[in-house]
């Protein structure tokens, strides 16, 4: 008796334990409609409009707005270029062209507010990137890109309220952990992810959404990526 009651009382705390772990980690972790903006922004990245087309469907069914969806591809241009957001954009007509005939109504959603006229765009960018950055960046061997990065990305795009800081750093992190050749890009989004309000748990997420629902092969690149940041940042 005494040794099923040692037996039983093992395992409840070995089951109080998991439960708790487990309620962390749910606590932290991304939520439905978050999810849905990782395999979108991957096969956006890359190109593969046929898994795309799959994605923005579980998207839309996940509860991300028409405009929501489209703005995933706005954002991106920036980091995976004009065709494959053009691409991106096109394949969403295409899938709610689809769920039209089929009788899906999908929400609309808001459009993205309009700045004060006077708004001086390269200010406002400079603060955001440097919000974001945790200090200060200047791009010393092109002024150009620097003004791009500061007034277009992270003041045109980024005052777009379509998509919180949050999401549109999901996005980025999905697309560049996706791409080749943008290790030390995705390493410099994954501070930028924290800044933005993503906690640890979520960027883990992102892995493990990438994992499951895109490609196991390219999850364990940016899972040993983020590895090194998280042992980085301790």
């Amino acid at each position: 008796m005494k040794y099923l009651l040692s037996i039983l009382t093992f395992c409840s705390v070995l089951f109080l334990g998991i439960s708790s772990s487990f309620a962390n980690y749910q606590a932290g972790s991304l939520t439905a409609k978050q999810q849905a903006i990782i395999p979108i922004a991957s096969y956006t990245a890359t190109g593969d409009l046929n898994n795309l087309k799959t994605a923005v469907n579980e998207g839309l069914d996940s509860g991300l707005t028409i405009n929501e969806t489209k703005e995933i591809m706005v954002h991106l241009y920036a980091y995976c270029g004009f065709p494959r957001a053009l691409n991106g954009l096109a394949t969403v007509d295409e899938v709610l062209s689809e769920r039209q005939s089929k009788n899906i109504h999908d929400t609309m959603g808001n459009d993205a507010t309009p700045l004060p006229t006077n708004t001086d765009i390269l200010a406002l960018g400079t603060r955001v990137q440097t919000q974001l950055a945790g200090a200060p960046v200047n791009i010393a061997s092109s002024s150009g890109i620097d003004y791009m990065l500061k007034a277009h990305l992270f003041g045109d795009l980024f005052a777009r309220d379509i998509l919180t800081y949050p999401e549109r750093e999901i996005a980025t992190i999905s697309a560049l952990a996706s791409m080749n050749g943008t290790e030390s890009q995705l390493l410099s989004h994954l501070n930028i992810g924290i800044n933005a309000g993503l906690s640890k748990t979520q960027l883990q997420d992102i892995i493990n959404t990438l994992d499951i629902k895109v490609n196991s092969q390219l999850a364990q690149h940016a899972q040993e990526i983020l590895d090194n940041y998280l042992a980085s940042s301790k």
